[in-house]
């Protein structure tokens, strides 16, 4: 469940303020001028009385920063501003029923004003328009985008985000902050005409910076690529735009089809372009905080797409954590954490440029089309995350290594290290439950068809059932998974610089850790229903104790108990009903090494 935006009606809204003395305020405020490093928005576009005002400061640096409002006729108080902490850090406010005239805003750090606005609310509704790009992309758009995000998949870290499909949460104006912006009632769910919003992992990222362009007037650009071959990464055609609209099309219309344009030409070869490739919609970026902010996109070499959304600081209570998100066939969004069984890299693979990267910003041509910046002009005054290509270098060891310190620069006692990762696979076998379920509901709808099975390595990347409800690459995924968590004791002694040992020596460590290892993987699991209904529940022991069967478990069409990897003849088993064809079971068998050492073979 989400955090709530911070959120009253004018009638509570001088109760809930506390009073505070500010600086100088008045007329200065209509026309007041603030540093780019600071920017106050406000949405919808054209507020009026009749719908509730969201207001959102975005700061690059600001620990203490406060939020003021002075309403129409009232004097400056301090709003009770949700505070996320990016980067960059922002403070979001609502105010349900707002009053005809002029709300003054103001952000406020050490007696230093930040950011001031002033925000004209009309006593009805205008009549809504969508005006020609207006914005550029800047450090203050940037900015809005990176604290947009982070908004709408905020949650308690302890609980888990999911939607399905994205558009649940673009209708949410408790979690977008540009919901029905514009006034066309484009993303009220009682308008038929609403955005609908369905994308899979690799068109998630395009289509939330194409729908924040739009709202902002802000130019967005797309390149057609190809997959890319065995021995070279994907290649891309000429930049695309949102300003190459349909003329006489509603704004509306005009949209949807726009957004439609984009998930059906961009595809996971649009995010594992070549590090060094200028005619590519991302750039990749440098490994730290200030880059790698919400928004940002992971490319994992074999196709898989996520994107950042939050950064949680690693406290004396607890460890630090980078979350993602990431689009499924089903259509559903989930949220991740960052470890080595959810973003996979390597650079040693010919057919990937993998990594952290940032959308390229597309720029004014000084003609009619809009260009993309080289990365030579990409440069972090002007607000980009830095271009870097270092991840080009990075051992898939020293990568991980590098991450670690990001997201926990105080190390990690060697147990909670341990327990986090037990975490994130428990974490991942959950979801993994959901996926095998959404599969077998098809199953039971479509009266057990036979979902046909591609060839090779098509298993992991194709349309269709097979593409909804097969489950080869979070497998793969899950086994990798597996491999991390034995692996813990041993990573202990070769990168004893990343834990917190207490004087122990690093083998004294490894020892402790294998026998919490013994203890706690009994202790945790998940339950999935069997075919006839019934629970069965499987703990972390009896998974890992599987992997060999989890090696061929992801076709849909055998039944539910062998894609947990039940033996037959055990009462777990008996209530399978269901089995692939004697076919399919054979290239599956064929295909096993692949599962079994954990590498996809090359496209």
């Amino acid at each position: 469940m989400l955090t709530p935006m911070a959120s009253l009606g004018y009638g509570l809204l001088l109760s809930a303020l506390v009073a505070s003395p500010g600086l100088a305020w008045g007329a200065d405020l209509a026309g007041c001028v603030t540093s780019d490093n600071a920017r106050i928005w406000w949405s919808p576009r054209d507020p009026s009385v009749d719908q509730p005002l969201r207001i959102l400061a975005v700061v690059d640096d600001a620990a203490a920063a406060e939020l003021r409002i002075a309403a129409p006729g009232e004097g400056p108080r301090k709003a009770g501003a949700t505070r996320r902490p990016g980067p960059p850090i922002s403070y979001a406010f609502t105010i349900d029923r707002p009053r005809a005239g002029p709300f003054d805003v103001e952000l406020v750090a050490s007696g230093k004003r930040l950011a001031c606005a002033r925000i004209a609310v009309r006593a009805r509704a205008s009549q809504p328009t969508v005006r020609p790009p207006r914005l550029v992309w800047d450090r203050t758009t940037e900015g809005l985008y990176a604290a947009w995000i982070e908004q709408l998949f905020d949650a308690p870290v302890d609980k888990s985000l999911d939607f399905r499909p994205l558009h649940q949460a673009l209708r949410d104006p408790g979690r977008n902050f540009l919901a029905n912006h514009l006034g066309l009632r484009e993303d009220d769910p009682r308008n038929r005409a609403a955005i609908v919003a369905t994308p899979d992992c690799a068109d998630l990222p395009y289509f939330l910076r194409a729908y924040f362009a739009w709202k902002l007037g802000l130019p967005f650009g797309f390149r057609d690529c190809d997959r890319g071959s065995e021995t070279r990464p994907p290649r891309c055609g000429a930049l695309g735009t949102n300003e190459q609209g349909e003329p006489g099309a509603d704004p509306l219309t005009a949209a949807r089809r726009f957004f439609r344009s984009v998930m059906n030409k961009v595809q996971s070869g649009s995010a594992r372009t070549a590090l060094l490739d200028e005619q590519t919609d991302y750039y990749p970026i440098k490994l730290d905080r200030r880059s790698m902010r919400p928004g940002t996109v992971y490319a994992d070499p074999y196709g898989h797409v996520l994107m950042i959304v939050k950064w949680v600081t690693q406290t004396a209570d607890h460890g630090g954590l980078l979350l993602a998100v990431d689009g499924q066939p089903d259509t559903s969004i989930g949220r991740k954490r960052f470890w080595e069984g959810t973003f996979l890299f390597t650079n040693e693979t010919p057919s990937a440029g993998p990594g952290f990267k940032a959308f390229r910003p597309i720029v004014a041509g000084g003609g009619p089309t809009a260009v993309a910046l080289t990365n030579a002009a990409i440069t972090p005054d002007k607000g980009f995350s830095e271009f870097s290509a270092e991840q080009a270098v990075l051992s898939p060891d020293a990568f991980y290594a590098r991450l670690a310190t990001l997201i926990n620069p105080a190390g990690l006692e060697a147990a909670q290290a341990y327990g986090e990762t037990l975490d994130a696979l428990v974490e991942q076998l959950q979801t993994r439950v959901g996926s095998v379920d959404n599969g077998e509901t098809y199953m039971r709808q479509a009266a057990n068809p036979v979902v046909p099975m591609p060839e090779g390595s098509k298993i992991f990347e194709t349309t269709g059932p097979w593409e909804d409800y097969a489950t080869p690459s979070r497998d793969m995924r899950l086994l990798i998974a597996m491999n991390v968590l034995l692996g813990l004791p041993e990573r202990i002694v070769r990168h004893p610089e990343l834990y917190r040992l207490n004087g122990r020596s690093p083998e004294s460590a490894r020892a402790d850790i294998a026998r919490l290892h013994a203890g706690r993987i009994v202790e945790r699991g998940i339950e999935y229903r069997r075919s006839d209904g019934s629970s069965w529940k499987l703990t972390v022991a009896d998974l890992l104790a599987r992997r060999a069967a989890l090696e061929v478990a992801y076709n849909p069409n055998d039944c539910v108990e062998a894609r947990w990897g039940a033996a037959e003849g055990t009462p777990e088993y008996a209530t399978c009903a269901r089995h692939a064809p004697a076919d399919q079971h054979k290239r599956m068998a064929d295909y096993r090494s692949w599962f079994r050492d954990a590498r996809r073979p090359p496209r």
